[in-house]
């Protein structure tokens, strides 16, 4: 792979700061958002390959999570304001369009922007939404961070101290960002799990069918927080999108060159065809 160049920049929205990484340079804008509570690191090798095809790609933390402000008002916490975020990114650096992607969390800020601002997607590149058959599996997996969080707020700390003494450059890629995930402040973590799970957490279904960006959605099978019937149903609602089945949900962590792959060509088709026009209504 060739090698590109990456760089760290920072802007201020609504008064928090926001930390992102830019690889490879041209107009071919690709932003990437990462999980709940994952670092945009995450999207480091997705990036680098994307960026290695001529795409200029950035990968942002939302507020909240990574190298960001980490504010401990669930106010400032939702689907919305991430989707804010990433039009206010947009605006930054001067990308009139973008192709806009990311898992779970990152996938389901992705529909919010096409959905507040559909002339500035050039495409979806959706990994593990998070939508209807979820919800419960969600609520059983982040209620115990949230409870621990807000009543037992020493345990939350107490990780925190020991994955920080871990130097990261001595672990492997995915460990690193396990131990970047768990190094979390008990206020502004459950700030952002009860702002995140107690708002919208995604446009609904009619507002999806009005998505006219091409997309491509991935689902892992086996996966009862991210279910491939979720990401199977998206694509069903969208006009101009296809679903991708993982083979595992490890796949494109452990073995990423075919889905890797199957993301580079569908970003190329994306900045091959002419913009998408605005879709009608929300």
């Amino acid at each position: 792979m060739s090698l590109v160049s990456e760089r760290i920049g920072q802007f201020f929205h609504d008064g928090h700061r926001l930390e992102f990484t830019e690889y490879g340079g041209g107009d071919r804008w690709v932003v990437l958002l990462h999980g709940q509570l994952m670092p945009r690191r995450m999207h480091q090798p997705l990036a680098r390959h994307l960026a290695a095809q001529g795409h200029h790609v950035v990968t942002l933390d939302l507020l909240g999570h990574g190298r960001s402000d980490r504010p401990d008002d669930p106010l400032l916490y939702s689907m919305t304001a991430f989707g804010e975020q990433v039009i206010a990114l947009l605006d930054e650096l001067g990308a009139d369009t973008a192709v806009i992607g990311g898992t779970s969390l990152g996938a389901n800020t992705s529909l919010e922007v096409a959905t507040l601002a559909p002339e500035r997607v050039r495409g979806l590149l959706l990994e593990m939404p998070v939508l209807d058959n979820a919800l419960e599996a969600g609520i059983l997996a982040f209620a115990p961070l949230l409870f621990a969080s807000r009543f037992v707020p020493l345990s939350v700390s107490a990780l925190r101290a020991v994955t920080r003494a871990v130097p990261r450059g001595l672990v492997p890629f995915w460990t690193g960002i396990a131990l970047d995930t768990m190094d979390q402040r008990p206020a502004p973590m459950a700030a952002a799990i009860h702002g995140i799970f107690f708002g919208r957490i995604a446009p609904s279904s009619r507002m999806r069918q009005r998505i006219q960006a091409p997309a491509m959605v991935v689902g892992h099978p086996s996966d009862p927080i991210h279910p491939a019937a979720d990401a199977a149903m998206l694509a069903g609602e969208m006009p101009h999108a296809r679903f991708v089945e993982a083979r595992s949900i490890l796949e494109w962590r452990a073995r990423p060159a075919r889905l890797s792959g199957l993301a580079s060509d569908f970003v190329a088709e994306c900045f091959a065809r002419e913009a998408v026009p605005r879709s009608v209504g929300s």
